[in-house]
């Protein structure tokens, strides 16, 4: 029996890491492996540039999630992969899906007297 198995990935770095992935399952006779692009940091120009170089198909679906703050493109990623996940059900899945670290910084001495403590 054939195995589904969706690999979702966001951006390209995430690419990179699941090519061998993919090219692997693709190779392999018992496996269907199907390629989830999130949209995140998307750019026509760049993404069909890196998946000719990673020799990757067209992904099978484009979430179209876009930028957007940490929560929003998360939060996003699962309402959109949940009805792809649901319509196109997978035997396994793998993700490479880590966006860019959060930037935590001080508030400046201007900023800080605006921040007051809840009761």
């Amino acid at each position: 029996m054939v195995q589904r198995i969706h690999i979702v990935a966001a951006a390209r770095p995430n690419f990179m890491k699941v090519a061998p992935l993919w090219h692997a399952l693709a190779a392999a006779p018992d496996f269907e492996p199907v390629l989830i692009h999130t949209g995140q940091h998307y750019d026509v120009n760049m993404s069909d540039a890196f998946f000719a170089d990673l020799k990757l198909p067209e992904p099978d679906h484009h979430l179209g999630i876009g930028s957007g703050s940490h929560a929003e493109q998360t939060g996003g990623v699962m309402i959109q992969y949940e009805k792809v996940a649901l319509a196109d059900r997978p035997d396994w899945s793998a993700t490479s899906t880590r966006p860019r670290p959060a930037r935590w910084s001080r508030p400046s001495s201007a900023s800080r007297s605006s921040i007051s403590k809840r009761g």
